[in-house]
């Protein structure tokens, strides 16, 4: 089975989604990636990462703007998902650690379900 693309969006690409990358990127069942909005961030997003994504979360309603403004050639609607978590958490905090796989895992769960949906069945 395929792994299922995962990225991460903040702005700087130093502490939400950097930390989101670290605490999913252990899954077997998952291909994880972080980058950020800012053309300062460590890793800046592009056109090749919004293609290379099965799915998008991005840590405020402000960050998914920004994507479906610059990059809406290449987004398909349902491959954002906003977590709402504000810019005050330093990197693997706990409390954003928690956050981040209370608000994500749910998601992982029916995409992987649509996914078996959609195979058919097993090769």
């Amino acid at each position: 089975m395929d792994k299922l693309r995962i990225l991460f969006v903040c702005a700087m690409n130093r502490l939400r989604s950097r930390t989101a990358e670290q605490v999913f990127s252990g899954r077997d069942d998952l291909a994880v990636r972080s980058a950020g909005l800012n053309p300062k961030a460590t890793v800046v997003l592009s056109a090749d990462l919004i293609s290379w994504a099965d799915m998008i979360f991005v840590m405020e309603t402000s960050h998914r703007q920004k994507i479906r403004h610059r990059f809406r050639g290449v987004l398909s609607d349902d491959q954002i998902v906003c977590l709402s978590i504000p810019d005050e958490y330093t990197y693997m905090q706990p409390e954003l650690v928690n956050l981040l796989i209370g608000r994500v895992t749910p998601h992982l769960r029916r995409s992987s379900r649509r996914q078996g949906d959609s195979d058919g069945q097993d090769p």
